[in-house]
């Protein structure tokens, strides 16, 4: 089995080629370049690099959403792209997952964090048995008081990762009062090789779409759309 995983859900643009739950390839940039300058350069080279036929690929996985609208976008347009012109399915899988199975194993609860501004982050919480990720609360857009009282509600230790930590990490210093840790540089971003890991998992299941109907998942309304919404609420 082959798969493509491609994610530009938030400030990192990554991708990763695994095939048979080996990872041959990832190219992971965090840098100031925008999505569409640097995803497909790197999905070129990676290929070339390792020899890639694109048309021996059994799907292609996308961090399906949350995250930036346009990089979501960005992700979407070429995996629908690619996955219609090579008749390839698509997996989706949930960017906060994806996010948490960067520490797969790990002992302590796994709480990533997103900046989704205004005080709001794009989070989970998640535990695992070995490999086998545990969803305790599913990927939503909350405040990130209401996910740390949840935290520490629990009483168990935590860890803390994505780019949400540098935005919050003041805070949650402040306010946690269960024993936590921030994950560590190389694990604490968007990594297309542990997203290609869960999508192999789906991949397995049968969950899959096709290219027409995949779509990202947004969670909440872009800043345009709730500026368009609350004008027309006070219009009325």
């Amino acid at each position: 089995m082959k798969l493509l995983a491609i994610d530009s859900s938030g400030l990192v643009a990554s991708v990763a080629v695994v095939c048979d739950e080996e990872l041959i390839g990832e190219f992971t940039v965090n840098y100031k370049k925008t999505h569409s300058q640097t995803l497909l350069p790197m999905l070129h080279r990676l290929a070339e690099m390792t020899e890639l036929d694109l048309g021996s690929l059994d799907a292609i996985a996308v961090a399906g959403g949350p995250g930036s609208f346009t990089g979501l976008r960005i992700g979407s347009a070429t995996v629908k792209g690619l996955a219609l012109a090579l008749d390839k399915p698509v997996v989706e899988v949930p960017t906060v997952d994806a996010i948490a199975y960067n520490l797969a194993g790990h002992r302590d609860l796994v709480c990533p964090l997103m900046d989704a501004r205004r005080n709001q982050t794009y989070t989970g919480l998640y535990r695992f048995c070995g490999n086998r990720m545990e969803t305790v609360k599913s990927q939503c857009a909350v405040d990130i008081g209401e996910i740390l009282a949840e935290i520490n509600h629990t009483g168990t230790p935590v860890v803390f990762l994505g780019d949400g930590v540098k935005v919050f990490g003041e805070y949650l210093s402040e306010h946690c009062c269960v024993p936590y840790l921030f994950a560590p540089p190389h694990l604490n971003k968007q990594r297309a090789g542990a997203l290609a890991a869960l999508a192999a998992q789906y991949y397995k299941e049968g969950k899959t779409v096709t290219a027409d109907a995949h779509k990202p998942d947004y969670l909440r309304l872009s800043q345009a759309e709730r500026e368009r919404k609350a004008k027309l609420y006070a219009g009325h």
